[in-house]
């Protein structure tokens, strides 16, 4: 894409982050304060990790927006107290997926019932982010995926995009979604510079049963990084120049995923905004 482009959506990044022992120190040693922490949730570990993280990242001074899967919310009051903890942390940005803890921790299957709850309680928070999927979910259909995001769209102000490789299928869900008229802006969801064998390390540290699942549900992932020549966000940024450029499309910036590679991932920002500029 062009470098205007380009650069516009390097400088509206935000870092996603696993809730693993070294993260903190990681973030304060390598992320820019205006760069926008997104923290994971795990459904073996729970939302403390992710609920600690974010206070201790927030009192730092980071926009920090955690994950909040409607899955691992036990109830109704457990949904309030999650939602004031957060809110006396100084959050006011929460990302809530389904999520995949099985059997769910409580009544909540899905994310729009999170959605209205958290609409009915007076909206604690100013922003609010919901899941879309590019490539097909592996057990939802497509058609369902976009009809779930028109369901949430009232309740929600922007839509992150699930991992895609394929600036092709990446082009072509932006437009499906516009012409169902979902207009909320879209972090497309991107890979950072992300080494193979440390991906798959970072896989092995989650915990068995993370990994298995992890490795089981992205197994194309791991081709792709593997692939001749390697991965390059940068090429699959250029290689949906015409989507991303065209105002239709409503991209706000990037979410990248660190896979907890924070150091590398802000190294690759600054490099790439260096060359841009010159």
């Amino acid at each position: 894409m062009g470098a205007a482009g380009l650069r516009a959506l390097l400088n509206s990044v935000r870092y996603e982050v696993l809730p693993a022992r070294a993260t903190e120190e990681k973030v304060l040693a390598h992320v820019p304060r205006d760069v926008v922490v997104t923290i994971t949730a795990s459904p073996v570990k729970g939302l403390e990790p992710t609920l600690a993280l974010t206070e201790r990242l927030a009192a730092q001074g980071y926009r920090v927006v955690p994950h909040v899967p409607a899955r691992l919310l036990r109830d109704d009051a457990h949904l309030k107290e999650v939602a004031g903890r957060l809110r006396e942390a100084g959050v006011d940005d929460v990302f809530v997926p389904a999520g995949d803890a099985d059997p769910p921790a409580g009544s909540f299957e899905g994310a729009l019932p999170v959605l209205r709850r958290l609409s009915e309680l007076g909206g604690p928070f100013a922003d609010v982010g919901i899941t879309g999927y590019p490539e097909s979910h592996p057990l939802i259909h497509d058609d369902l995926t976009i009809q779930a995001m028109w369901d949430k769209r009232a309740h929600a102000t922007y839509i992150v995009s699930n991992l895609c490789f394929d600036p092709r299928v990446l082009g072509e869900w932006i437009a499906r979604i516009r012409r169902r008229d979902v207009s909320l802006p879209v972090y497309l969801g991107v890979a950072g510079p992300v080494q193979r064998t440390k991906l798959l390390a970072m896989a092995t540290k989650i915990g068995v049963g993370e990994s298995t699942r992890f490795l089981t549900k992205h197994a194309s992932w791991f081709l792709r990084f593997a692939a001749p020549g390697g991965y390059s966000p940068e090429k699959l940024l250029t290689r949906t120049e015409e989507t991303l450029d065209a105002p239709s499309a409503g991209v706000a910036g990037l979410h990248l995923f660190t896979f907890n590679q924070i150091a590398e991932t802000e190294a690759w920002r600054r490099a790439l905004l260096d060359r841009l500029v010159g």
